[in-house]
């Protein structure tokens, strides 16, 4: 006789899906930094280009290892990771965005590097204990991810003329991406409401802070019109995503279940 499948509870379906989010967030921004190994203007920024995609690969598998045993249903983190269809994936769409220059891709990493900061610090307090353990883990290397991508975007904002072209160019390319990450849904409300992540709206003013201090130092300007409405995007990508997919995922989809 056939077990009954359980339908997931609102609590657990929620949990689920916002640990698909943070989870899918560093697993694509990881790999498109893992682009730049092997290619960085310089052995000290390729190096560290390459270690901030090890770092945020390393979140990804306890964030999607967490969302797997939460959704029961027998899926590992590298099930979540390579056995997805496009419109699974929930991570925002900032992290899609394609390298573009050694500028382009250092106000990417900043402008989430500030936004990630506060969001880690904020689930170390989570009422879920598993959550908090994770975050701890992760703020301390996104902590230092933080410091370098500031800095950098400070030298080369406040550089030469063609340093602070490039940044000023990078900071208008992406600044419409940037508001998507401070608008909650009905699963972040339930979440939030049991204490165990924060509203998203509430990280903006310290973002705000972060993002302000750092480009009046590096004498960058924010676009005048504002930050895009996430509108219930999720789930919605651009055809980065796919053409990201289908190297990251090319392995295992060729060869299914390898191992070695």
């Amino acid at each position: 006789m056939a077990t009954a499948t359980l339908e997931p509870t609102v609590a657990q379906a929620a949990l689920v899906e916002f640990l698909l989010r943070i989870g899918d967030n560093t697993l694509i921004l990881g790999h498109r930094v893992s682009e730049w190994c092997g290619r960085g203007p310089a052995l000290e920024e390729d190096i560290a280009l390459a270690n901030t995609a090890l770092d945020l690969i390393g979140q990804t598998q306890l964030w999607l290892g967490l969302a797997g045993e939460v959704e029961g249903q027998g899926r590992s983190a590298d099930d979540l990771a390579y056995l997805r269809d496009g419109y699974e994936f929930r991570n925002i769409l900032l992290v899609e965005r394609p390298n573009g220059d050694f500028g382009m891709t250092l106000m990417r990493q900043f402008v989430f590097d500030a936004w990630h900061y506060l969001l880690l610090k904020a689930l170390e307090g989570s009422a879920d204990r598993r959550i908090a353990e994770i975050a701890e883990k992760a703020f301390k290397e996104v902590s230092y991810h933080l410091d370098r991508s500031r800095d950098l975007v400070i030298r080369l904002g406040d550089g030469s003329a063609e340093s602070h072209r490039r940044m000023q160019e990078a900071l208008d390319d992406l600044w419409a991406f940037t508001g998507e990450m401070f608008v909650g849904d009905a699963a972040d409300a339930a979440l939030a409401e049991a204490g165990v992540i924060p509203e998203p709206q509430s990280l903006k003013v310290g973002w705000d802070e972060i993002v302000s201090d750092t480009l009046t130092e590096a004498t960058l300007k924010p676009p005048a019109d504002g930050y895009m409405h996430k509108g219930g995007r999720r789930g919605v990508h651009t055809e980065h995503l796919g053409y990201l997919l289908a190297e990251m995922q090319f392995l295992q989809r060729a060869y299914p279940g390898a191992t070695w």
